[in-house]
């Protein structure tokens, strides 16, 4: 009695890359409704069916494009916390990093921008989201513990910090202001004004 199993192709990470990035690329050209697995394939040049070795259905792969960005932001600007400098000069470092991230990478921060404000935010387990952000929420519980910064909650307090970095780094929105040091650092200390004690 023969046997015969069906050989699982393995996951190639140079091919979920170009998933990922088709993903975003589709999205911001045609919006969420009209991206289809089809449509994103072909702008990976892989077939449909390779996405389906990645992902189950188009909701799970516009979802994880979504995850996988918030991971590589988090830990992008959480890598640069350190104990031996100030809670003001540790966020500096994350704002500085947070526009660099945005600045390199437009348009995957575009693609999570619009999920966060659709109804496909509604799948994600925001709890997920938090472990990548998990150094800079502790950094600010021990911050307001030490009467550092206002006591607030700390989505209140991500937005009055980093919300400003978003909007400069948005030219549709900032089109009169040229991002350069000097602006960088006057954003920064009006950032900081809005929470410190």
């Amino acid at each position: 009695m023969f046997i015969y199993f069906r050989s699982m192709r393995k996951k190639d990470f140079h091919k979920q890359e170009a998933i990922i990035a088709a993903a975003i690329q589709v999205v911001n050209q045609i919006g969420f409704a009209a991206a289809s697995v089809a449509k994103i394939a072909k702008e990976a040049e892989v077939s449909p069916a390779t996405i389906y070795i990645y992902y189950e259905n188009k909701e799970e792969l516009l979802k994880s494009t979504y995850i996988e960005i918030k991971r590589r932001m988090g830990e992008e600007i959480c890598r640069n916390i350190n104990d031996t400098i100030s809670i003001k000069e540790n966020l500096k470092n994350i704002w500085k990093s947070g526009l660099g991230f945005i600045s390199e990478n437009r348009e995957a921060f575009l693609y999570a921008e619009q999920f966060s404000n659709s109804a496909y935010s509604e799948l994600v387990d925001h709890s997920e989201l938090d472990q990548y952000f998990a150094p800079l929420k502790k950094m600010i519980d021990e911050a307001i513990d030490k009467k550092i910064i206002k006591e607030a909650p700390f989505e209140l307090i991500t937005a009055f910090t980093f919300f400003p970095m978003m909007f400069i780094s948005n030219k549709k929105m900032c089109r009169t202001i040229e991002v350069n040091e000097k602006i960088t650092e006057l954003s920064f200390e009006m950032a900081w004004d809005s929470i410190k004690r």
